[in-house]
């Protein structure tokens, strides 16, 4: 099944620009520009959006815990199936600079991806994280609502070009072959050795 529309997930504003929570949007930002696009406010649809090719791209407007507003009225009006609709958004469980594509799931504490799954008929619509790595409990809100360290920014910039061309070839050939080539693949942990190994 293609992919109608492409979701970047985010916060609207300029002090929500460069933060970690807003790594959606920039992929979809840096996507647009690469195909000489500009978004345009779309009112009825508290979002923004834009064309490339046959794939609509949108940034809710909504801010992030009333995303899934947007969208399910949107893929009511266009009658999208949610296997249509690609949401990419960012991921504490993943270290910085890790992509991953998956295909249905839950939220993982994700408040956008919480909205969604309210909004939507079921939990199978695709999804690609993009890893910001981790804080918990108190320091979770600060550090996704803060900004890239200048330490982190070099390799920020190179996810965002590769989730950029992630979502191309996810447009253009298809979810599988785009997992394929893009999921990062995580070291499993090495075994520790039991005392039956050391004898």
């Amino acid at each position: 099944m293609s992919l109608k529309c492409i979701v970047g997930l985010g916060n609207p504003g300029d002090r929500y620009l460069n933060t970690r929570h807003n790594i959606g949007f920039r992929v979809l930002d840096l996507l647009a520009g690469r195909n000489g696009q500009k978004f345009r406010l779309e009112n009825k649809w508290e979002s923004r959006t834009c064309k490339v090719g046959e794939t609509l791209l949108v940034q809710p407007l909504t801010y992030m815990n009333e995303s899934g507003r947007a969208i399910s009225s949107l893929a009511r009006f266009f009658r999208w199936e949610p296997e249509e609709i690609l949401v990419v958004f960012d991921d504490i469980s993943l270290p910085l600079g890790n992509l991953r594509f998956r295909m249905s799931g839950g939220h993982g504490g994700h408040n956008g991806v919480r909205s969604l799954l309210a909004h939507l008929p079921t939990d199978k619509f695709p999804r690609l994280k993009l890893g910001i790595s981790g804080a918990t409990g108190e320091q979770l809100v600060g550090h996704v609502l803060g900004d890239f360290a200048v330490s982190e920014r070099e390799l920020v910039e190179n996810t965002l070009a590769r989730a950029a061309d992630a979502v191309q070839l996810a447009a253009t050939s298809g979810l599988e072959r785009a997992s394929n080539e893009f999921n990062t693949r995580i070291p499993k942990k090495p075994k520790k050795p039991t005392e039956e190994d050391e004898s």
